[in-house]
């Protein structure tokens, strides 16, 4: 049970890697450091976005519309450090 443990940690911080990962691009991108006419840029971007929007989706339905302003990632963000926090809290059951 241990390492079903370490393998639900492992996978929330690839989730969290990812969203960082998200959001620091987006910022790049946005403040046209990078460009997604390069070819290299635009696969990152469009793959990210990819594996992230089906989790994205159903939290922006939930907020209200901020403007340009997208809170989904915080509230990701939010959710998988609860989980983690969760799972350490409760640790003693997978041992």
């Amino acid at each position: 049970m241990q390492s079903l443990f370490q393998i639900l940690m492992l996978v929330l911080d690839i989730v969290w890697f990812f969203i960082i990962a998200h959001v620091i691009m987006s910022w790049l991108i946005n403040f046209q450091v990078l460009n997604l006419n390069q070819q290299f840029v635009a696969q990152i971007w469009y793959g990210l976005n990819r594996i992230l929007e089906p989790i994205y989706a159903p939290v922006r339905r939930i907020l209200p519309n901020m403007q340009g302003l997208d809170l989904a990632p915080l509230v990701v963000l939010i959710g998988v450090y609860a989980l983690r926090i969760i799972l350490v809290n409760n640790a003693a059951v997978f041992y």
